[in-house]
């Protein structure tokens, strides 16, 4: 029987349990064999008293001579393993479990007559997991190699995520999966029906909802066709019919003129999270693309393009209660990327698709965040500030109770009562009202919640915002030069040149010097465009200038001096420091993008900015850290790869606010975590062979870096020319800055305007200095134009407007009147 196994041992599960030699008949019978290890022989299907101390997991195991492989009848084994290991009921093996952590299992060589201990935490889990996968394919009794049992868990956890969790984690709005999206955890409404929203000008999906709607009569699936213009009253309209929002598909037509519509597939970040979020999807698309799922990245730009085309903007998520709120902006950085992935057999397409992709991210830029009311005029930032009216309907119905109560109990009516008239216009409170509006903010920004932004987030020009904005216009004009012969004729009515754009991102860079880079503390802080003032909350999103490239490398050796000492913790990078977090208690809990917690977002963009700047050494270490919270609690805890992580105790196990997603499960994880998923991936292409060698035997950090004389004080190990291999995945050159010499252009036509002052005014000392502190940052001060003088522009806006006139071309037209220029 074992001579025929020939499938490989780590495939996946429906290709490898497809080719198992197991057995289907039921009738089937086993030899008995010891549930324990004791003398007493333990009979499948009978429990057994212990006689006698279990012998638990040893430091030394037996060799074999030959791969091992285990007989499994799977319903005798799960019920024995489960009430054995599985103290606390929660059908996951995990070190909280106080079971013996010892099975005695039958071996395929023997026929099932010899038994062999399968030991540790480790072990059982990925039994009791292996045992449900088999079960998934049709499996009752299967032969399963100990080699999946004892796997490199880096190995298995990358595996699952290649193999099993992005597969789990697929949607698509055709006539087959409308049923599973339509399914919305955040709505609690009983008896709700699926509500299909289309947009207005989009016939043909409209055509197809309808037939959808009419071929699956049981699932009363009711679609609406939107308003042409959808306003912030309307979308208020409709807080209690909660519905799916249409996305893209291609669409052509039969021969016979019939509609062949067919919905492209996406991927969801998982649990609740059951659509297609805005700034999660950048970090899936990453880690798609590290696992060769081009395709989907695609679709989930092709979805975004859509969602600004009949929109408006790129959704918080495809829901209806998301029409008024955005999400922080990638869509520049995830089209170049996917491009760059894309098959190069018919470039002309994939030109032309990055074209519609860009054109796209212009319209989005221009009429979400460079206007009313996200656009702030006097700093030249922006800020999040979405147009919904009052409470955000998706929302737990108690989660505003404590917020609404005193207002409430002032008009001496109920919670519940107060809080319909105010949603019915019945009573008017303008503190409530600039409430909602920040609160809608902080979930717009996507660090829903944190004491950070609470109450003022659409009065903050924030950093990490204005940080995508600023890789918005460099990305938008190293394209223009690189694809499009340095122009690109946009939608929206004129031509844009490269020029323009370079000249957009040194003002947006100026205005940050200005207004959030604090030289004395080392740190870039958001700035309350209110109250004119910089916030004093230390957040990591500092590091983000790293990742837009925004930050001089004189300011990049100050901010990694300071940032790590701040931010870098055992397990990571924290959201935020303790100190501006502030005291905690009933009366003020802990917040989920608060201290302690730690977030795939901040540990990606990190690394890959501190590698850009030359910090190879401290992207790697930020890196491990990282990638051994998420290996010891997959290790540990059944195979969890959850949303977040408190990486000061380093546990995903914590009470906050929303939970943690990911962590509910029985027997096997089938879906992971979108954006942790793509950070393992990611992560992995950071670590040398010596790194991953250590992640796999769970070596602590600090031992690591201790006994490899790892430096952790973030002084650079490498100068750009001897960076050492591997070189991470989407850096285009190792350790060094993406810096073009094309945007020196720029710097030439602001001299000639005045808006710089000419550099050669400087001292020859002064001169020099620049330059020794740009190239010990690792930087080139003949390539980057961005060393020298900083406060020559950023106060000098009617400069700007003019290098931006004089960077368009003659024959263009003026833009929109509702957006800045």
């Amino acid at each position: 029987m074992d001579s025929h196994h020939t499938v490989d041992v780590h495939a996946p599960p429906d290709e490898y349990y497809s080719g198992s030699p197991a057995l289907r008949t039921p009738g089937r019978t086993y030899p008995r064999y010891s549930q324990f290890g004791g003398d007493e022989e333990a009979v499948p299907g009978r429990s057994l008293p212990r006689q006698r101390s279990m012998r638990r997991r040893a430091s030394i195991d037996d060799k074999a001579s030959v791969p091992r492989r285990f007989l499994i009848d799977i319903d005798t084994v799960e019920r024995i393993i489960l009430e054995q290991e599985d103290t606390n009921g929660d059908h996951q093996i995990t070190i909280e479990d106080l079971g013996p952590k010892v099975l005695k299992v039958p071996t395929a060589s023997s026929g099932g007559f010899r038994t062999f201990e399968v030991r540790g935490t480790y072990m059982l889990s990925n039994l009791l997991q292996e045992m449900a996968l088999a079960r998934d394919c049709g499996m009752t009794q299967v032969v399963i190699d100990e080699a999946r049992l004892n796997e490199n868990p880096v190995n298995r956890l990358s595996r699952m995520i290649r193999t099993s969790f992005w597969n789990g984690l697929v949607r698509c709005m055709d006539d087959s999966g409308i049923q599973a999206i339509c399914a919305d955890p955040k709505n609690t409404r009983p008896g709700a029906r699926p509500i299909i929203y289309v947009p207005h000008d989009d016939a043909p999906a409209y055509e197809y909802y309808r037939g959808v709607a009419r071929d699956l009569r049981d699932l009363h699936i009711k679609v609406v066709r939107l308003p042409r213009n959808i306003t912030p009253e309307y979308v208020k309209s409709i807080n209690d019919e909660f519905g799916i929002l249409a996305l893209a598909a291609d669409v052509s037509y039969d021969a016979g003129g019939r509609l062949v519509y067919r919905p492209l597939p996406f991927v969801v970040p998982g649990g609740r999270f059951n659509e297609q979020y805005g700034w999660d999807s950048y970090f899936e698309a990453l880690g798609l693309l590290v696992d060769g799922r081009w395709q989907l990245a695609k679709n989930m730009v092709d979805n975004f393009v859509y969602e600004i085309r009949h929109y408006g903007k790129i959704l918080n998520a495809n829901r209806s209660y998301y029409l008024t709120r955005s999400q922080p902006p990638f869509l520049t950085d995830m089209a170049l990327k996917v491009y760059e992935a894309l098959p190069a057999s018919d470039e002309q397409r994939n030109r032309e698709w990055l074209r519609t992709a860009l054109d796209a991210a212009i319209t989005e830029y221009f009429g979400v965040w460079m206007s009313t009311p996200r656009y702030d005029a006097r700093t030249g930032l922006s800020c999040y500030h979405p147009t919904g009216i009052g409470m955000p309907p998706e929302t737990e119905s108690t989660h505003f109770d404590h917020t609404v109560q005193p207002y409430a109990e002032k008009l001496g009516v109920s919670i519940a009562e107060y809080k319909r008239m105010y949603m019915s216009d019945q009573i008017h409170e303008p503190e409530l009202d600039e409430y909602f509006v920040h609160d809608r903010a902080v979930r717009e920004s996507g660090h829903d919640t944190s004491y950070r932004l609470e109450r003022r987030c659409a009065n903050l020009a924030t950093v990490d915002l204005n940080c995508l904005l600023y890789k918005y216009e460099v990305d938008l004009a190293d394209a223009l030069d690189e694809f499009f012969g340095g122009r690109l004729h946009w939608s929206g009515g004129r031509e844009l040149t490269a020029a323009e754009w370079r000249v957009r991102a040194e003002a947006r860079r100026r205005s940050m010097d200005t207004y959030l880079w604090n030289e004395r503390k080392g740190l870039y802080f958001d700035y309350d465009v209110v109250l004119h003032e910089q916030s004093v909350y230390e957040s990591v999103t500092a590091f983000w200038a790293l990742w837009a490239g925004c930050a001089t490398p004189a300011q990049a050796r100050r901010l990694v001096d300071v940032g790590c000492r701040k931010f870098e913790v055992k397990g990571g990078l924290v959201s935020g420091t303790e100190e501006s977090r502030g005291q905690i208690s009933l009366l003020r809990p802990n917040r989920q993008w608060d201290f302690p917690f730690g977030w795939p977002p901040h540990q990606i963009m990190a690394w890959y900015g501190m590698y850009n700047y030359g910090f190879v050494d401290v992207a790697r270490r930020f890196a491990y850290r990282w990638l051994y919270t998420i290996t010891q609690a997959f290790v540990d805890f059944n195979g969890v790869v959850p949303e977040k992580f408190d990486v000061v105790n380093m546990t995903h196990r914590f009470q906050v606010e929303y939970g943690n997603v990911g962590v509910d499960f029985k027997k096997v994880p089938r879906e992971g975590f979108g954006w942790m998923n793509a950070s393992y991936q990611v992560g992995l292409t950071y670590l040398t062979s010596h790194m991953r060698r250590a992640l796999g035997t769970l070596t602590p950090p600090d031992k690591f870096f201790q006994k490899s004389n790892w430096k952790t004080d973030g002084t650079l190990s490498h100068t750009p020319t001897d960076t050492p291999n591997p070189v991470p995945v989407f850096i285009s050159q190792a350790g060094t800055p993406r810096y073009r010499t094309q945007s020196n252009a720029l710097f030439g036509s602001l001299e000639a305007i005045g808006a710089r002052p000419d550099p050669s005014g400087l001292s020859a000392d002064a001169r020099k200095r620049q330059q020794q502190l740009a190239l010990a940052a690792g930087g080139s001060p003949e390539d980057d134009p961005r060393v020298g003088d900083r406060h020559g522009f950023g106060a000098e806006p009617t400069a700007v407007a003019a290098a931006i006139s004089a960077a368009k071309p003659h024959t263009s037209s003026s833009s929109s009147s509702s957006t800045h220029s």
